[in-house]
């Protein structure tokens, strides 16, 4: 008896002593952008990432706007930072790094919103016509304030009949988080319940959408954009007939011969948008965009430029936009993404990552050359030589960090011409390859 006391007490003094040999303080500051005065009073918690983002300690900025957490676990934590009723994310730091959290002020309604582009993919899969929306929004107000109203969020509309497949929405410094939509005013109305933070330089708020709709052979869309739009655009298969109903104004781009691409310049809630698809076909995976090359290699820094019917090396006007209609390393990305959920690694600052649904795209990456000038919607920060893990976690997130990288440097030099087919599908695989393996040893 005295030996099993003697052993339990033996146990528990070992789980103690591992636990406070793991905990790790995570302290910062809270400062509001908006006012640039520290923040107090916000509510700070520590959420685990991988127990269905579970409070595991919270605390309040003091006078100075600091926080202090205590952690303990060693999976992948966010500190989230709530002020008034915006919520803020970043992964929670180790190694004594600083956790400062910049935070706005919140208006339900704030002036300087504008979208930048709607860009609707259609294509056809068994008898259905599948849709893929995104919508990429600014926030240039000044000052600078979060645009977040829960009894109002950013409103969608999808056709008459549709089935909503997936949400999700990405912060401007952030990864892609996976929402529920939530009902609107009228048939086919859907809100997002997520702040629009204020862009952080180039980078802006994207909302994402996947449906489907029951096809017959010809098919009617009726868009509403909720707020001014410098582009729609759709794009479709080379196989698939467009049509613009009455009133509306799309015009082809044929910058990328491997898809069609028709654009609405400069349209308002209100603007007839209506179009009308006929046929099937599929979006092309591998070759998709590859044409565009040239287009991309020469894309103004400031936007969608050129606009229609200008000469041939005239910028594409959505070449920017195409990071996000790359699909052939979708797959491979999601299990990149579920890999750093499952293992204790760093979370990625800017929002909670979640595993990604299937409309989900990767986040870009500009090619080596152009790493340091960031591509928009939100290119990957380049890569600098990580010194050597000192743990589980910084082996996963520096494994991780390498694979996504050169995934995307591969994408953007086969878009720019600098990468070949034969050396793409060649440098992919071999990726693939160490990915699959990474995946098998860590599971």
């Amino acid at each position: 008896m005295r030996s099993i006391k003697s052993a339990c007490t033996a146990a528990a003094l070992l789980l103690f002593s591992g636990a406070f040999a793991h905990a790790v303080t995570v302290s910062g500051t809270v400062t509001d952008k908006t006012t640039n005065k520290p923040s107090p009073g916000d509510k700070v918690e520590l959420v685990d990432v991988q127990q269905g983002m579970a409070v595991v300690a919270t605390t309040t900025t003091d006078a100075k706007g600091h926080y202090k957490l205590e952690k303990t676990g060693a999976g992948p934590e966010l500190v989230r930072v709530t002020h008034q009723g915006g919520q803020y994310f970043i992964a929670a730091p180790e190694g004594g790094e600083p956790g400062d959290i910049p935070v706005y002020d919140v208006a339900a309604n704030v002036e300087g919103l504008r979208i930048e582009a709607d860009v609707i993919e259609v294509e056809t899969q068994n008898g259905q016509l599948q849709v893929t929306e995104r919508y990429f929004v600014h926030n240039t107000a000044q000052p600078q304030h979060t645009q977040y109203n829960p009894n109002k969020g950013f409103e969608v509309v999808i056709p008459a009949g549709a089935i909503l497949e997936g949400a999700s929405a990405k912060r401007p410094t952030g990864m892609p988080t996976v929402v529920t939509l939530k009902p609107g005013n009228g048939n086919g109305h859907y809100q997002f319940d997520f702040p629009i933070q204020p862009d952080e330089g180039d980078k802006d708020t994207l909302f994402q959408l996947g449906y489907h709709v029951p096809y017959s052979g010809s098919f009617t869309f009726h868009p509403q954009i909720p707020l001014a739009a410098d582009n729609v655009a759709v794009l479709l298969p080379k196989s698939i007939s467009f049509k613009s109903e009455s009133g509306a104004t799309y015009q082809s781009v044929p910058q990328d011969p491997s898809i069609q691409t028709m654009l609405a310049k400069n349209v308002g809630p209100g603007t007839a948008l209506d179009f009308t698809v006929s046929g099937e076909g599929s979006m092309p995976r591998e070759q998709q965009g590859a044409q565009g090359q040239a287009a991309q290699g020469q894309a103004a820094p400031n936007g969608p430029g050129g606009g229609i019917g200008e000469p041939i090396n005239t910028p594409d006007p959505l070449s920017k936009y195409k990071w996000w209609m790359l699909g052939g390393i979708f797959l491979l990305l999601s299990a990149v993404a579920a890999f750093l959920l499952r293992k204790p690694a760093a979370a990625t600052a800017g929002g909670p990552p979640m595993p990604a649904p299937d409309i989900t795209r990767p986040v870009p990456r500009v090619p080596r050359a152009q790493a340091a000038t960031a591509a928009h919607p939100a290119a990957a920060q380049p890569y600098a030589a990580a010194p050597s893990p000192a743990s589980y976690g910084d082996h996963n997130a520096t494994l991780l960090h390498v694979l996504k990288e050169e995934m995307f440097a591969i994408e953007s030099e086969k878009l720019s011409g600098v990468l070949s087919p034969a050396d793409y599908a060649e440098q992919k695989s071999a990726l693939e390859i160490v990915l699959k393996r990474a995946l098998q040893k860590k599971s």
